[in-house]
Protein backbone atom coordinates (compact mmCIF):
# COMPACT_ATOMS: atom_id res chain seq x y z
CA UNK A 1 0.00 0.00 0.00
CA UNK A 2 1.23 3.60 -0.85
CA UNK A 3 1.81 6.34 1.58
CA UNK A 4 -0.93 8.81 -0.55
CA UNK A 5 0.54 11.69 2.12
CA UNK A 6 4.05 11.25 0.91
CA UNK A 7 3.32 10.64 -2.56
CA UNK A 8 1.65 13.80 -2.44
CA UNK A 9 4.34 15.79 -0.11
CA UNK A 10 1.21 16.50 2.83
CA UNK A 11 0.86 16.13 5.91
CA UNK A 12 -2.49 14.02 7.10
CA UNK A 13 -4.17 16.78 8.67
CA UNK A 14 -4.38 18.55 5.14
CA UNK A 15 -7.88 19.79 3.58
CA UNK A 16 -9.25 19.03 0.42
CA UNK A 17 -8.14 22.53 -0.64
CA UNK A 18 -4.44 21.20 0.00
CA UNK A 19 -4.64 18.27 -1.30
CA UNK A 20 -5.96 19.63 -4.83
CA UNK A 21 -3.08 22.21 -4.69
CA UNK A 22 -0.52 19.40 -3.92
CA UNK A 23 -1.85 17.05 -6.40
CA UNK A 24 -2.12 19.92 -9.22
CA UNK A 25 2.02 21.18 -8.36
CA UNK A 26 2.99 17.62 -9.27
CA UNK A 27 0.89 17.02 -11.68
CA UNK A 28 2.33 19.10 -13.66
CA UNK A 29 6.32 17.87 -13.23
CA UNK A 30 5.16 14.55 -13.73
CA UNK A 31 2.28 14.08 -16.83
CA UNK A 32 3.79 12.17 -19.56
CA UNK A 33 2.48 14.71 -22.19
CA UNK A 34 4.67 17.93 -20.01
CA UNK A 35 7.79 17.82 -21.55
CA UNK A 36 9.42 17.81 -17.96
CA UNK A 37 10.05 14.77 -15.51
CA UNK A 38 8.48 11.94 -17.71
CA UNK A 39 8.18 9.65 -15.05
CA UNK A 40 4.54 7.08 -16.11
CA UNK A 41 5.16 5.33 -12.91
CA UNK A 42 5.46 8.00 -10.41
CA UNK A 43 2.80 10.19 -12.50
CA UNK A 44 0.34 7.20 -11.97
CA UNK A 45 1.18 6.64 -8.07
CA UNK A 46 0.31 10.11 -7.89
CA UNK A 47 -2.75 10.01 -10.03
CA UNK A 48 -3.87 7.01 -7.94
CA UNK A 49 -3.10 8.97 -3.87
CA UNK A 50 -5.42 12.03 -5.12
CA UNK A 51 -8.15 9.56 -6.23
CA UNK A 52 -7.86 8.05 -2.34
CA UNK A 53 -7.47 11.25 -0.61
CA UNK A 54 -10.24 13.54 -2.62
CA UNK A 55 -12.35 11.24 -1.85
CA UNK A 56 -13.62 11.27 1.85
CA UNK A 57 -15.00 7.39 2.48
CA UNK A 58 -11.69 6.06 0.29
CA UNK A 59 -9.67 8.94 2.42
CA UNK A 60 -10.84 7.65 5.92
CA UNK A 61 -10.46 3.62 5.07
CA UNK A 62 -7.16 5.03 4.33
CA UNK A 63 -6.61 7.01 7.19
CA UNK A 64 -7.43 3.61 9.52
CA UNK A 65 -5.23 1.45 8.04
CA UNK A 66 -2.38 3.54 7.90
CA UNK A 67 -2.83 5.08 11.91
CA UNK A 68 -0.20 1.95 13.01
CA UNK A 69 2.75 2.39 10.22
CA UNK A 70 2.42 6.37 10.34
CA UNK A 71 2.24 8.85 12.99
CA UNK A 72 1.61 12.39 11.89
CA UNK A 73 1.77 14.95 14.59
CA UNK A 74 1.88 18.71 14.74
CA UNK A 75 4.76 20.94 15.86
CA UNK A 76 3.25 22.24 19.12
CA UNK A 77 6.33 24.37 20.06
CA UNK A 78 5.78 27.17 18.31
CA UNK A 79 3.03 29.05 19.82
CA UNK A 80 2.85 31.87 17.53
CA UNK A 81 -0.80 32.07 16.02
CA UNK A 82 -0.65 33.47 12.82
CA UNK A 83 -4.34 33.73 11.90
CA UNK A 84 -4.80 35.33 15.45
CA UNK A 85 -2.31 37.96 14.35
CA UNK A 86 -3.75 38.40 10.78
CA UNK A 87 -7.19 38.73 12.19
CA UNK A 88 -6.09 41.53 14.37
CA UNK A 89 -4.89 43.92 11.76
CA UNK A 90 -7.20 45.70 9.23
CA UNK A 91 -4.95 46.36 6.34
CA UNK A 92 -5.49 45.07 3.32
CA UNK A 93 -2.61 42.84 2.51
CA UNK A 94 -3.77 40.84 6.10
CA UNK A 95 -7.03 40.81 5.14
CA UNK A 96 -6.18 39.37 1.87
CA UNK A 97 -3.82 36.84 3.28
CA UNK A 98 -6.34 36.09 5.92
CA UNK A 99 -8.79 35.18 3.32
CA UNK A 100 -6.42 32.51 1.69
CA UNK A 101 -5.02 31.35 5.37
CA UNK A 102 -8.54 30.53 6.46
CA UNK A 103 -9.47 29.06 2.99
CA UNK A 104 -6.64 26.57 3.02
CA UNK A 105 -7.42 25.63 7.11
CA UNK A 106 -10.79 24.12 7.23
CA UNK A 107 -12.44 27.67 7.01
CA UNK A 108 -14.03 28.34 4.02
CA UNK A 109 -17.04 29.91 5.37
CA UNK A 110 -14.66 32.48 7.30
CA UNK A 111 -12.87 32.99 4.21
CA UNK A 112 -15.69 33.22 1.27
CA UNK A 113 -17.52 35.87 4.21
CA UNK A 114 -14.40 37.80 4.60
CA UNK A 115 -13.74 38.19 1.17
CA UNK A 116 -17.26 38.95 0.35
CA UNK A 117 -17.26 42.17 3.19
CA UNK A 118 -13.66 43.38 1.88
CA UNK A 119 -14.99 43.66 -1.60
CA UNK A 120 -18.17 45.26 -0.72
CA UNK A 121 -16.60 48.20 1.47
CA UNK A 122 -12.83 48.89 -0.60
CA UNK A 123 -13.94 48.95 -4.05
CA UNK A 124 -10.14 48.85 -4.77
CA UNK A 125 -9.64 45.63 -3.03
CA UNK A 126 -7.86 42.81 -5.24
CA UNK A 127 -6.23 40.08 -3.80
CA UNK A 128 -4.01 39.07 -6.56
CA UNK A 129 -1.68 42.68 -5.35
CA UNK A 130 -0.93 40.62 -2.45
CA UNK A 131 0.10 37.14 -3.42
CA UNK A 132 2.60 35.98 -6.52
CA UNK A 133 1.25 34.91 -9.66
CA UNK A 134 1.04 31.26 -8.81
CA UNK A 135 -0.53 31.69 -5.64
CA UNK A 136 -3.14 33.92 -6.70
CA UNK A 137 -4.13 31.62 -9.69
CA UNK A 138 -4.05 28.57 -7.29
CA UNK A 139 -6.16 29.87 -4.66
CA UNK A 140 -8.40 31.91 -6.72
CA UNK A 141 -9.51 29.14 -8.40
CA UNK A 142 -9.66 27.30 -5.12
CA UNK A 143 -11.87 30.62 -3.74
CA UNK A 144 -13.88 30.50 -6.39
CA UNK A 145 -15.01 26.95 -6.47
CA UNK A 146 -15.88 27.61 -2.87
CA UNK A 147 -17.76 30.90 -4.11
CA UNK A 148 -19.90 29.12 -6.44
CA UNK A 149 -20.84 26.61 -4.33
CA UNK A 150 -22.70 29.48 -2.44
CA UNK A 151 -24.57 30.78 -5.19
CA UNK A 152 -22.33 33.56 -5.37
CA UNK A 153 -21.38 33.46 -9.08
CA UNK A 154 -21.06 36.90 -10.16
CA UNK A 155 -17.57 36.99 -7.63
CA UNK A 156 -16.61 33.40 -8.81
CA UNK A 157 -17.01 34.49 -12.44
CA UNK A 158 -14.82 37.85 -11.80
CA UNK A 159 -12.14 35.40 -10.15
CA UNK A 160 -12.05 33.16 -13.21
CA UNK A 161 -11.80 36.25 -15.42
CA UNK A 162 -8.56 37.50 -14.13
CA UNK A 163 -6.92 33.97 -13.66
CA UNK A 164 -7.69 32.98 -17.52
CA UNK A 165 -6.45 36.27 -18.35
CA UNK A 166 -3.48 35.73 -16.73
CA UNK A 167 -3.44 31.78 -17.91
CA UNK A 168 -3.66 33.03 -21.83
CA UNK A 169 -0.35 35.87 -20.77
CA UNK A 170 2.07 33.66 -19.21
CA UNK A 171 1.20 29.28 -19.33
CA UNK A 172 0.54 28.10 -15.38
CA UNK A 173 -2.22 25.66 -15.23
CA UNK A 174 -1.00 24.35 -18.51
CA UNK A 175 -2.75 20.84 -18.69
CA UNK A 176 -5.00 22.02 -16.14
CA UNK A 177 -6.82 25.03 -17.78
CA UNK A 178 -9.04 22.90 -19.73
CA UNK A 179 -10.89 22.05 -15.86
CA UNK A 180 -10.61 26.29 -15.16
CA UNK A 181 -12.22 27.15 -18.64
CA UNK A 182 -15.42 24.43 -18.26
CA UNK A 183 -15.85 25.65 -14.92
CA UNK A 184 -16.31 29.03 -15.77
CA UNK A 185 -18.56 28.25 -19.19
CA UNK A 186 -20.38 25.82 -16.56
CA UNK A 187 -20.98 29.31 -14.86
CA UNK A 188 -21.75 31.29 -17.21
CA UNK A 189 -24.31 29.24 -19.31
CA UNK A 190 -26.37 27.36 -15.85
CA UNK A 191 -25.99 30.11 -13.17
CA UNK A 192 -26.03 33.64 -14.63
CA UNK A 193 -29.38 33.38 -16.07
CA UNK A 194 -32.03 33.46 -12.71
CA UNK A 195 -29.30 34.16 -10.45
CA UNK A 196 -27.88 37.74 -11.24
CA UNK A 197 -29.44 40.93 -12.36
CA UNK A 198 -30.36 41.42 -15.70
CA UNK A 199 -27.16 44.16 -15.77
CA UNK A 200 -24.76 42.04 -14.06
CA UNK A 201 -25.49 39.59 -16.67
CA UNK A 202 -25.15 41.61 -18.89
CA UNK A 203 -21.60 42.69 -17.91
CA UNK A 204 -20.54 38.72 -17.38
CA UNK A 205 -21.64 37.52 -20.54
CA UNK A 206 -20.14 40.77 -22.96
CA UNK A 207 -16.87 40.16 -20.78
CA UNK A 208 -17.07 36.44 -21.75
CA UNK A 209 -16.46 37.50 -25.02
CA UNK A 210 -13.27 38.03 -24.48
CA UNK A 211 -12.10 34.49 -22.76
CA UNK A 212 -11.44 32.61 -25.64
CA UNK A 213 -14.54 30.15 -25.94
CA UNK A 214 -15.64 28.69 -29.01
CA UNK A 215 -17.57 30.59 -31.66
CA UNK A 216 -20.49 28.59 -30.37
CA UNK A 217 -20.18 29.54 -26.86
CA UNK A 218 -19.64 33.39 -27.86
CA UNK A 219 -22.82 33.16 -30.30
CA UNK A 220 -24.93 31.49 -26.89
CA UNK A 221 -23.28 34.63 -25.17
CA UNK A 222 -24.81 37.28 -27.88
CA UNK A 223 -28.02 34.99 -27.93
CA UNK A 224 -28.57 35.85 -24.34
CA UNK A 225 -27.61 39.15 -24.26
CA UNK A 226 -30.04 40.11 -26.89
CA UNK A 227 -32.84 38.17 -24.95
CA UNK A 228 -31.90 40.66 -21.91
CA UNK A 229 -31.93 44.09 -23.81
CA UNK A 230 -35.25 43.10 -25.72
CA UNK A 231 -36.58 42.69 -22.52
CA UNK A 232 -34.72 45.70 -20.97
CA UNK A 233 -37.20 47.52 -24.41
CA UNK A 234 -33.74 48.14 -25.80
CA UNK A 235 -34.59 46.57 -29.36
CA UNK A 236 -31.51 48.23 -31.48
CA UNK A 237 -28.83 46.86 -29.02
CA UNK A 238 -30.62 43.02 -28.97
CA UNK A 239 -30.75 43.23 -32.82
CA UNK A 240 -27.17 44.31 -32.77
CA UNK A 241 -26.33 41.17 -30.57
CA UNK A 242 -28.74 39.06 -32.77
CA UNK A 243 -26.89 39.95 -35.91
CA UNK A 244 -23.33 39.33 -34.75
CA UNK A 245 -24.59 36.07 -33.21
CA UNK A 246 -25.64 35.25 -36.62
CA UNK A 247 -22.43 36.19 -38.03
CA UNK A 248 -20.22 34.66 -35.64
CA UNK A 249 -22.07 31.08 -35.67
CA UNK A 250 -22.94 30.78 -39.47
CA UNK A 251 -26.69 30.39 -38.64
CA UNK A 252 -29.26 31.12 -41.47
CA UNK A 253 -32.16 33.71 -41.08
CA UNK A 254 -34.27 30.84 -40.98
CA UNK A 255 -33.08 29.70 -38.00
CA UNK A 256 -34.26 32.42 -36.03
CA UNK A 257 -38.09 33.35 -35.53
CA UNK A 258 -39.63 36.50 -35.39
CA UNK A 259 -39.32 37.28 -31.37
CA UNK A 260 -35.14 37.14 -32.43
CA UNK A 261 -34.38 33.62 -30.60
CA UNK A 262 -32.17 31.05 -31.84
CA UNK A 263 -33.30 27.50 -31.79
CA UNK A 264 -31.56 24.21 -31.81
CA UNK A 265 -28.04 25.92 -32.62
CA UNK A 266 -27.37 27.18 -29.07
CA UNK A 267 -29.07 23.98 -26.73
CA UNK A 268 -27.44 24.50 -23.93
CA UNK A 269 -24.74 22.01 -22.65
Amino acid sequence: MINCYEVLGIRQDATASEIKKAYRTKAKLLHPDSGKEKDTKAFHLLVQAYEILSDQRQRSIFDEAYTTKYSYRRDTKYTFDYHTWLSARTDQESRAKLIFFDLMHNREDEAVSEFKRMSMEHADFSLKHWFSREDFMDYGYILAEELALRNEYYDALNLLEQIIRMEYSYRYFRLFFPEVMEFTLSILKRNVEGFMSDELALDVWERALDLGFSEKDDAWFLQKMAQVYTRMGDTQTASICMEEAVKISSVKKKDIDQRGYIYDSFEEC
